[in-house]
């Protein structure tokens, strides 16, 4: 894809003399848009990503009650990671003085508390859905997939 700009001459092959028809106005190529336009030269790109760290978030179990935390948060390293291009969806830049700050309203805790805590959720979670799928079917409702056969 070539980079052009709106004073770049017209493309060879076009009649530009006396009498010739008039030519459409002038189109700006897609490169000159901050839009998805730009990101397609980074299409296909594989990325290595150096001194990677997942971070994990649950909330407090007291729900964050009055002068306590909202929730905790811990991290794990796993070190370089290669991603295909074809996988990446999102590609931007963080701050990273900001990203070292603790999220506002969390606090550090230790990584089997804070795994412990978001499954505990998560149970939680599938336990109410699944009440609220039986409470449905008994209204005569499916949940989604729920009537699907297999063959």
């Amino acid at each position: 894809m070539e980079n052009l700009s709106i004073q770049d001459a017209p493309p060879p092959g076009t009649h530009q003399g006396p009498g010739a028809p008039p030519q459409a106005p002038a189109q700006l190529p897609p490169q000159m848009f901050t839009t998805a336009a730009q990101l397609l030269d980074l299409t296909d790109t594989n990325l290595v990503l150096q001194s990677t760290i997942e971070r994990f978030f649950a909330s407090s179990p007291d729900g964050g009650a009055p002068g306590g935390p909202r929730g905790y948060y811990a991290d794990v390293t796993h070190g370089i990671f290669l991603v295909r291009g074809e996988n990446v969806l999102l590609l931007g830049e963080i701050d990273l003085d900001k990203d070292d700050e603790a999220p506002p309203g969390y606090e550090r805790g230790e990584l089997d508390f804070v795994k412990k805590l978001a499954e505990e959720k998560k149970a939680a979670d599938r336990a109410r859905e699944k009440a609220r799928l039986k409470k449905l079917a008994t209204l005569g409702f499916e949940g989604e997939g729920l009537g699907d056969m297999v063959l």
